[in-house]
């Protein structure tokens, strides 16, 4: 008998000091601000949805609204953009590619078109030139299929329009992010979604997380046809705000997180922007919230369309990750930006303003 219950101590011990930690770590900061404005959270923002908010790799802050869950996988639009400079960025650290190359290097068709000087940062930073729609519901639904990325970027380089010369302007859109991740494509000889499952989702323990195309036919989205869940997002954003480390393995060199949040444009050249993210500039896949006087982004983001909403705050040292099944809108935003407020004051730092 006691040996029994020595054994079954032996398992449970374990499990019950983790649980102590848990709790100690939610019990450090006040969220009730946080909490009082959730409470009400279905009218502001969605019926169902799940707020996440980890610092130091853990989780701080949970909360799961209606039927959703944070381990639920959902699709997550310009979200995706994120996922794809990241993977972008782990080749440039491997030395495969670099982000001032010109494109026609790896495609050559661009050179075939008059798009010889487009670069792949260009790509990152919607600075391509080429002639595209503004982001709208309609043009994600029916944004038109094709069986390869390969099909889709000849198609981009031969039959779009240059609109102005690249670098000029900042256009958002699709264009960029799906050239980029056919560049991936040639230099690994990979399909992009099988890169991004190996190279990025596996490592971070994404396991619901895939630019896998659910019609199996059709070619992946790299610019906004990613399916993720909050828990899956948290722990990018957590490898990013940690300079690339996760559970104590690198993913990204320091370096290369720093040029993912550097500023890449200014307001002033800003030709389209959605309305989600007016007052923004942006990096490289993700907008800049606010940035240092070296135009270090110091709180970034990526919000979807479909009502996902990611941040990281480089200065207090959380990710806030926000996955509603909604879509996102300006008063969303607003709502957003509140409720990172609360949790600023809950995480309270002297060397923020």
């Amino acid at each position: 008998m006691s040996i029994t219950l020595t054994a079954i101590c032996r398992k449970v011990s374990p499990l019950a000091v983790f649980m102590l930690l848990f709790q100690f770590s939610f019990a450090q900061y006040d969220f009730s601000g946080a909490d009082k404005m959730l409470a009400t959270a279905q009218k502001d923002i969605s019926k169902n949805g799940v707020v996440l908010v980890f610092k130091d790799g853990k989780p701080i802050y949970k909360k799961e609204i209606g039927e959703m869950k944070m381990n639920e996988q959902v699709p997550i639009a310009s979200c995706s953009k994120w996922l794809t400079a990241a993977m972008v960025m782990i080749l440039a650290d491997e030395g495969k590619l670099s982000l001032d190359d010109k494109v026609c290097q790896y495609l050559p068709i661009f050179k075939e078109y008059g798009k010889a000087y487009v670069t792949i940062r260009h790509c990152l930073s919607h600075q391509t030139g080429i002639k595209q729609d503004p982001v709208s519901l309609r043009s994600i639904v029916f944004k038109k299929k094709y069986a390869t990325l390969e099909q889709e970027v000849i198609d981009i380089a031969s039959k779009k329009e240059i609109d102005y010369n690249p670098g000029e302007k900042f256009f958002y859109g699709s264009v960029g992010l799906d050239i980029a991740a056919r560049v991936c494509e040639v230099v690994t000889k990979k399909s992009f979604a099988q890169l991004t499952t190996e190279r990025l989702f596996r490592p971070l323990g994404m396991r619901s997380t895939t630019f896998a195309n659910e019609d199996f036919e059709a070619a992946p989205n790299p610019s906004g046809g990613a399916r993720s869940s909050a828990l899956d997002y948290a722990n990018f954003t957590s490898m990013l705000l940690n300079k690339g480390v996760f559970n104590g393995k690198r993913i990204l060199s320091d370096s290369a997180v720093g040029l993912m949040m550097q500023q890449q444009i200014n307001t002033e050249n800003i030709k389209y922007a959605p309305a989600v993210a007016q007052g923004y500039t942006y990096a490289l896949g993700s907008w800049i919230m606010s940035a240092d006087a070296n135009g270090k982004g110091m709180v970034v983001t990526c919000p979807g369309l479909f009502g996902s909403f990611l941040l990281i705050d480089f200065c207090r040292g959380y990710t806030m990750v926000v996955f509603t099944k909604s879509l996102l809108t300006e008063h969303k935003k607003e709502f957003y930006t509140k409720l990172k407020e609360a949790f600023d004051t809950a995480i309270a730092s002297q060397n923020c303003n």
